[in-house]
């Protein structure tokens, strides 16, 4: 077994996955990215209604609710973005290719000398129906 953060995982599962421990490393780097996201963005917003808080009184319930649901928006966005820089990371880890070359050699088309010919397309079997069960229906 090897540990990876508080967490063991097992020899195959390591090995088969090289990357599992930067990939990892990326993931906790992003989650507390978000925690200090959360953290700033809160005391900011906090901070920023006390000021208005002169001009437009409210009680301190809504200035931290507020502030709370500003945070947590901030911290979202950041923790999502990060997250998906870690994703991009572990495909290009695993494969050698970023996921937008991926993408790009998944969209290209077949050339026309492999596609089927009328005549190829005939001899092909039916094609079987299903209900919206996944039961195949004569």
């Amino acid at each position: 077994m090897v540990n990876l953060g508080l967490r063991r995982v097992e020899d195959s599962v390591a090995a088969k996955h090289p990357a599992l421990q930067q990939y990892a490393a990326c993931q906790s780097h992003a989650f507390m990215k978000g925690i200090g996201t959360f953290l700033a963005a809160s005391g900011a917003a906090f901070a920023v209604q006390k000021l208005v808080n002169k001009k437009l009184p409210y009680s301190l319930q809504w200035s931290l609710l507020l502030a709370g649901a500003a945070g947590s928006l901030a911290s979202y966005v950041v923790t999502r973005a990060e997250t998906q820089k870690c994703s991009d990371f572990w495909i290009y880890l695993e494969t050698g290719k970023s996921p937008q070359e991926l993408a790009v050699a998944g969209r290209v088309p077949q050339p026309a000398e492999n596609l089927p010919s009328p005549e190829d397309r005939e001899s092909v079997a039916p094609r079987v129906r299903r209900n919206k069960y996944g039961d195949v229906v004569e």
